[in-house]
C-alpha cells in the first residue's frame, strides 16, 4: 500500500518492449535505501516489483494488464516518473490509501494558474479493453465512465501516483488544484495540455457500492450471522444507506 507521497523523481534509463509486456530500468537515489529484491515501488502510481536493486536504481517487469491500463507504455529512456516505496508499518499517513493499481488513465484537458495554485481539468480515457468483445459480440465496460463514478468534490484521487484532492466535477471532467510544492517536487512540472495520466480512484468508494449492491446478502456478511439476527441487519444496512446517501456517497 502507498499514500500519494512523492518520495522522489526517478528517470527511466532504459525500457526491453516485448510484444505485450516491458522492462524498466529507472535511475534514483532515494528509493532503493532499504529497499530489496520483490520489495514494492509505485512508478507513476503504477505498483511495481522490484526484480534488481542496487544503489543507482533498479528494475521492474511491467506485464501486458499494466502496459494496456496505464501510461507506462508510452515512456522513453530519460522520461521523469514519480515514485514511492511501499509504505511501512510505522511509517505516517501524509496522503490517502493508494493501491497502485491504476484504473485508467486521463487527458490533461486545461492547465489554468490561479495566483498561487495551478488548476489542471482532467478527462478519464476509455480503456485499451473498452468497446465491444470480439468474442461475444456484448458490449465492454467504458474505464473513463466507470473512474468518474468514483470521483468526488473534495474527495481524494491519485494522479501518477500523487495523491491529490478534487476541486470540482463535471459529468466528464474533474479538477484538482496543485500548490507549487508539489508541482515542483513531482512529474506535473513538466506536464502540458493533452498530455496522459495514471488515474486511481479512492478504493473507499469501490467497497462501499459493493456493500451497498450487495444488500448485506450472506455471501458478504455469513449466513449464520444473519441467520440468528434476523431482521437487525437489513435495519442496520437502511441506516447506513441513508448515512451515505446524506453524506454525498
Amino acid at each position: 500500500m502507498f499514500t500519494g507521497i512523492i518520495e522522489e523523481v526517478g528517470k527511466i534509463d532504459r525500457i526491453s518492449r516485448g510484444s505485450a509486456s516491458a522492462r524498466l530500468r529507472v535511475s534514483c537515489k532515494n528509493v532503493t535505501e532499504g529497499t530489496k529484491v520483490g520489495d514494492s515501488i509505485a512508478v507513476n502510481g503504477v505498483c511495481l516489483t522490484a526484480t534488481r536493486v542496487d544503489k543507482d536504481g533498479f528494475e521492474a517487469d511491467v506485464m501486458d494488464e499494466t502496459v494496456s491500463r496505464t501510461s507506462l507504455a508510452s515512456l522513453k529512456s530519460g522520461s521523469p516518473v514519480n515514485l514511492e516505496r511501499a509504505m511501512s508499518a510505522d511509517g505516517r499517513f501524509g496522503g490517502h490509501i493508494v493501491a497502485g493499481h491504476v484504473d485508467c488513465t486521463g487527458t490533461i484537458k486545461s492547465i489554468e494558474n490561479k495566483e498561487m495554485a495551478v488548476v489542471y481539468e482532467i478527462q478519464p480515457n476509455a480503456g485499451a479493453h473498452d468497446g465491444t468483445d470480439k468474442s461475444t459480440g456484448n458490449a465492454m465496460r467504458n474505464a473513463g465512465a466507470d473512474a468518474m463514478r468514483y470521483i468526488v468534490e473534495k474527495g481524494s484521487i491519485a494522479i501518477d501516483g500523487i495523491s491529490l484532492t478534487v476541486a470540482s466535477v463535471s459529468k466528464e471532467t474533474f479538477t484538482v488544484s496543485i500548490i507549487p510544492h508539489t508541482i515542483s517536487n513531482t512529474t506535473l512540472s513538466g506536464k502540458k495540455t493533452g498530455d496522459i495520466v495514471n488515474l486511481e480512484t479512492d478504493i473507499i468508494g469501490k467497497y462501499v457500492e459493493k456493500l451497498m449492491g450487495s444488500g448485506m446478502n450472506p455471501a458478504i456478511i455469513g449466513t449464520a450471522e444473519k441467520e440468528s439476527t434476523p431482521g437487525a441487519l437489513s435495519g442496520d444496512y437502511d441506516k447506513a444507506k441513508e448515512f451515505l446517501i446524506q453524506n454525498g456517497f
